[in-house]
């Protein structure tokens, strides 16, 4: 089959423990390139061992790290997954069948999360991802933490599964959600808040319904009680801290 020739890129630092599972899956890719942020493990050595064409830069924020690594591609058509992320098997023949005939600039791909000690069950709704893109149509935005691909041109679904690997532990749960709860919260305060008080009140309710209900979280017993109860934290926590950096602090006695 005669397709479209794609580049994997991928950013790393210190991702020896999931690296390996990530770029085996990425073996089908006509390259893989390695954007590394000076890693202290062997995730540079696991790169090389499977042929990606490894760069080492300064960590310049999730966004503009991202275009760096896709900047450096050879290729129009860009893959891109994170250290942490891994294709499914049943992906590759349906990301060689699209790009033998593209019918959009973009793809959005399912991923599955990782819920603490388990895979979702399978009829839990998988979160769509842009993943998949022309790179000459597409340009990661700057949003901080969660920055993302926005393309010029049309993007459609594509069913070609990949699996994250989450958080191991409520621990490491919360303390990723204070960090990215502070940078998101930085990031709202300077687009201004609006109706900040409705939305602290109410969309961390609507983000666990979502999640539990409208995802079907509840299908992962506790584990994914959990995690739809994290990710409405994580949702309160943002706003909130947006509502305490516009404090006046009174003088103390």
């Amino acid at each position: 089959m005669n397709r479209a020739a794609l580049s994997a890129v991928v950013t790393t630092k210190d991702n020896a423990a999931t690296l390996e599972a990530c770029l085996a899956s990425l073996a089908f890719c006509d390259e893989i390139v390695v954007l590394d942020s000076h890693s202290s493990d062997a995730t540079r050595d696991i790169a090389a061992r499977y042929g990606a064409r490894v760069f080492v830069e300064d960590f310049k924020g999730y966004g503009p790290q991202k275009q760096s690594a896709i900047d450096k591609a050879m290729h129009d058509w860009v893959l891109l997954l994170d250290a942490d992320e891994f294709l499914l098997p049943q992906a590759q023949a349906v990301i060689e069948r699209e790009l033998a005939a593209p019918r959009a600039d973009a793809y959005r791909l399912p991923r599955q999360e990782w819920l603490f000690w388990r895979w979702p069950h399978a009829g839990t709704r998988a979160n769509r991802q842009l993943r998949l893109f022309r790179r000459s149509r597409a340009r990661m935005n700057a949003v901080p933490v969660h920055a993302a691909p926005e393309v010029q041109g049309n993007a459609f679904e594509l069913a070609a599964p990949f699996r994250h690997y989450g958080e191991p532990t409520l621990a490491v749960r919360v303390e990723k959600i204070n960090r990215y709860s502070s940078g998101l919260a930085d990031y709202r305060k300077a687009r201004g808040t609006g109706v900040l008080g409705w939305r602290l009140w109410l969309y961390p309710h609507f983000v666990f319904l979502r999640f539990y209900v409208g995802k079907r979280y509840f299908l992962n017993g506790w584990a994914g009680y959990l995690a739809a109860r994290t990710q409405a934290f994580y949702a309160f926590l943002k706003y909130a801290k947006v509502l305490e950096a516009g404090r006046t602090d009174e003088p103390r006695p």
